[in-house]
């Protein structure tokens, strides 16, 4: 039936519409009118045609399904046990496991059937015995556990390295030598650069150099080098799908290089970047559609933040309302019932191809210049960021650059400061580093002291 329907209508070619659109724009000029262009310098058109959408093929790595992740943090083992257990019998099938010190990792999963879960570390300490010994348990329980070690980031976000690059990249060496059960051992923590204000082709390519560096520090052993990219998702829904299948692409071209297996593991959490603390119910809204274009982009592991992460210390109602959101989209949306469900949209493979072309470009240039950790103690990744994010801050304080909510139909009657259980700005510490760091920072900041410090 629907074949024969449409044999029956002439096919309509990208020039026809074209022409079709100027004319009812009577004689506005088409580009001005409805061309934009977005951060990364991409033309957005009003339509996108078969006759002009790039073939990609297949994606390396591309994930069957996608994991429903909790973070849970351990500084008191029998507080984390019970956290794992509220989130595992609550849905979830992968753990993002937080760390600031070691701590007993039998206590923290008494009692708890590993077999099958995933596990994702985030840990920020450096210890080759911890690291191996947690591996080995972890094996022995059957569980899959992504250590994700990521001693650049260290340097990036803190502006130090754990002790120095001579000794982190020691014990690191020691760790890959010695841990042979973790399904990847390194990560690069892609989401420093989004939630500090980088647009998708800066994420990339700086995501991409970082990883560089590991597959160059070890590509004697490349061929089993196994990485896990952090990527944090952003509100352009079409862009961050785009942004994720175009950093397959792109690592897989890399890894060629070192004989590396081509396929990545990612794991997505919604951007910090437009959250806010006034309407703070609206952000429920924005990661729905932020985990949505991680399931669609091809995330191996979503975890959600809490609508209420911003400003209150981490509590059983926030938790279970994110995990719940991605229930519902995998089980009630069917967001996991096709596998790469992007491929073949003509919008979305061309915004990943032209993604992937100029983060190539730009990764080339920080290489030729000397590479990832030359450009960081030049301060170049730190400047190019934060020229992209003033520009998106003064978007939002001209209005241009909308949260609802916030500077979007405000509440005025609406008071938060007693509610506040966490300092929800950026803190300042003031120590001596070997680089600037990367700062993290909410768009909303400024407009939210404002508002706070002239509460009644």
């Amino acid at each position: 039936m629907t074949k024969k329907l449409l044999s029956e209508f002439d096919g309509v070619s990208a020039k026809a519409w074209k022409q079709k659109i100027q004319v009812d724009l009577a004689g506005a000029d088409y580009n001005q009118t409805l061309v934009s262009k977005s951060p990364e310098g991409i033309d957005i058109n009003p339509i996108y045609h078969s006759d002009q959408a790039p073939v990609l093929g297949p994606i390396v790595g591309q994930p069957e399904d996608w994991l429903i992740t909790q973070a849970v943090f351990v500084d008191q083992e029998a507080v984390a046990n019970k956290l794992v257990k509220q989130a595992l019998d609550g849905g979830a099938n992968a753990l993002w496991l937080k760390a600031n010190g070691v701590f007993d990792y039998e206590r923290t999963f008494k009692d708890i059937n590993l077999s099958g879960i995933v596990i994702y570390a985030d840990f920020a300490f450096l210890s080759e015995l911890f690291y191996t010994k947690i591996a080995s348990f972890l094996a022995s329980n059957n569980a899959l556990f992504h250590a994700r070690i990521d001693v650049l980031y260290q340097l990036a976000a803190q502006g130090n390295w754990f002790e120095n690059s001579k000794i982190d990249h020691q014990r690191l060496g020691k760790i890959v030598n010695q841990t042979s059960s973790a399904q990847s051992l390194l990560g690069v923590n892609m989401a420093l650069y989004g939630n500090a204000g980088a647009n998708a082709v800066q994420q990339i390519a700086y995501g991409l150099a970082h990883a560089n560096e590991y597959l160059s520090h070890f590509q004697e052993d490349a061929k089993d080098l196994k990485l896990t990219f952090t990527v944090s998702i952003g509100a352009n829904y079409f862009m961050e799908i785009a942004k994720i299948r175009a950093l397959r692409i792109v690592y897989a071209q890399v890894a060629a290089l070192y004989n590396a297996p081509g396929q990545c593991n990612v794991l997505a959490s919604p951007s910090l970047r437009n959250k806010t603390i006034y309407d703070y119910n609206v952000n429920m809204l924005r990661t729905s559609t932020e985990c949505m274009s991680a399931a669609i982009g091809g995330a191996n592991a979503i975890c959600n933040t809490p609508y209420d992460v911003v400003f209150h210390k981490s509590n059983e109602f926030g938790e279970r309302i994110s995990r719940n959101q991605l229930l519902v989209l995998k089980h009630e949306a069917y967001f996991d019932a096709t596998s790469n469900p992007a491929d073949g949209a003509y919008y979305i493979d061309t915004l990943t191809q032209q993604l992937a072309t100029k983060a190539l470009a730009l990764f080339k240039s920080i290489e030729a210049s000397g590479g990832f950790l030359i450009a960081l103690k030049s301060g170049t990744i730190q400047r190019k960021i934060k020229e992209n994010a003033a520009q998106e801050q003064k978007a939002f304080d001209e209005g241009n650059l909308q949260l609802v909510g916030t500077n979007l139909f405000p509440n005025e009657n609406e008071k938060l400061k007693a509610d506040i259980a966490l300092f929800p700005f950026v803190k300042k510490h003031s120590r001596k580093t070997l680089i600037e760091p990367i700062i993290s920072k909410r768009l909303s900041e400024s407009y939210e002291k404002d508002r706070l410090d002239n509460e009644k």
